[in-house]
């Protein structure tokens, strides 16, 4: 059991203070990982999945290799992990990752990238030789063999050594589905990146602006603070926001708007999946009403969340999809959503009407997890949509997403009239001349 104690640092080591314990860290994930597969069924596992390799061996090579499945690593059940990496880099780990013993456990291989290779060179099957070698040498060859995710030249030429191949992902999973002390401490400091990121967004929000802009300054800002990776920002504005399209454009950001950003990065590999809205200049009272039931499904939501409390007690608070104009739960998918969040952004458990009423999960002490909401604005033009990232803790939970969200915070100038300063509410506003836009049904 993690007792959770959430401290943030800066990202340097001191001598004077105990902070995030790095080789605690890679210790107490293999620990973990080793301890799921000795519950499993399987003999060992193999990864080509960046995380999960990572995870497993505390190595990396940079992001560029993310969505290449070049590289793999193998867990024989009772034996210390082994990784073939790309190139150089094996010489690398060689040097510098001395938890892999040289040239025992950390080697050079290479997979099919993606296809790239001609099919006729024997890439898939030395792939497959080499694992196979592996497994023989501890015994293993003739136990299931867990894989994550696999080329389909690669699954045949395992195959074709004899191999049992079968689902390893859910081993994975369920081994990072409680994080450690450090990984909370690393989560926690990556959404403290997040907060400085949204406080420079805040204050550059103006008509005039592009959500491109706004991607780019988010960007300068995480990497400034020593961001690994800026995996990605959603930027949405005006009345992109509903339906949501999870993507940015180059749209001009007007006065009045809506504007929601869900800012996505890695720092040591931890990730953040983090949203906040915000208006420029003003509201409309549509914007105002859909804000605030978004923020009351999450108040509800945070406000029950302990250990023993299951995921389908969360999404019993929120409603369904056609309560805010979808058809169905899959049409309205990852609206009113929950996932962990660790090395990667979608962990276990995972919140959705979609699944969690027919399969609950139950919450534990040291998950970490992202509550999402949202909800239309009744005018038919904007929405709004927050975001908060908890620790489960022994009696409850806490937020580890600072940025201000309990109320809908207007960006941009201030602006004058003869009479004094112009209302940031203004009822008067409306940019759909129809009832709702005019507050005729509210």
């Amino acid at each position: 059991m993690v007792s959770v104690a959430i401290r943030t640092y800066g990202p340097n080591a001191v001598d004077w203070e105990e902070r995030i314990d790095l080789g605690r860290l890679r210790t107490d994930r293999l620990d973990r990982l080793n301890a799921t597969l000795e519950e499993s069924w399987l003999g060992s596992l193999l990864s080509f999945d960046f995380s999960n390799i990572r995870y497993m061996t505390s190595t990396h090579i940079g992001t560029w290799a993310m969505d290449k499945l070049i590289r793999f690593a193998l867990l024989p059940r009772g034996a210390p992990p082994v990784v073939w990496d790309f190139g150089s880099a094996a010489k690398h780990h060689q040097l510098f990752n001395p938890w892999l013993d040289g040239t025992a456990r950390a080697r050079a291989g290479i997979s099919t990238l993606r296809g790239a290779f001609p099919p006729e060179a024997p890439i898939a099957a030395d792939v497959a030789r080499k694992i196979a070698d592996e497994l023989r040498e501890h015994g293993l060859d003739g136990e299931p063999v867990g894989v994550d995710v696999v080329e389909m030249p690669i699954l045949a030429a395992l195959r074709d050594e004899g191999l049992d191949v079968v689902d390893g992902q859910q081993v994975f999973l369920e081994a990072r589905r409680i994080k450690t002390a450090d990984e909370i401490g690393l989560l926690a400091q990556a959404c403290a990146m997040v907060d400085a990121a949204y406080d420079a967004l805040y204050a550059f929000l103006r008509p005039g602006v592009r959500e491109n802009e706004c991607v780019g300054l988010v960007a300068k800002t995480l990497y400034d603070l020593g961001s690994e990776y800026v995996e990605g920002v959603n930027a949405i504005s005006g009345e992109r926001c509903s339906p949501h399209p999870h993507v940015y454009s180059d749209r001009v950001l007007r006065p009045g708007d809506p504007a929601f950003f869900d800012i996505l990065h890695s720092h040591l590999g931890y990730r953040t999946c983090y949203y906040r809205t915000f208006a420029v200049g003003s509201a409309s009272a549509a914007q105002r009403d859909a804000y605030t039931r978004c923020r009351e499904y999450m108040d509800r939501a945070i406000a029950i969340v302990k250990p023993g409390v299951t995921t389908a007690d969360i999404v019993e608070l929120w409603p369904t999809a056609q309560e805010f104009g979808f058809p169905d739960e899959e049409a309205a998918f990852a609206l009113q959503y929950g996932h962990g969040v660790g090395l990667s952004i979608w962990e276990k458990p995972i919140f959705s009407r979609l699944t969690s009423l027919d399969h609950p999960e139950v919450l534990e002490e040291g998950m970490l997890f992202a509550l999402e909401t949202y909800w239309p604005a009744a005018d038919g033009w904007g929405a709004a949509r927050i975001e908060e990232e908890v620790v489960v803790t022994a009696d409850g939970c806490e937020v580890i997403t600072k940025f201000p969200a309990e109320e809908l915070l207007v960006a941009g100038r201030k602006y004058w009239t003869v009479g004094g300063q112009l209302d940031t509410l203004r009822d008067a506003q409306s940019h759909l001349n129809t009832a709702a836009g005019r507050g005729e049904d509210r």
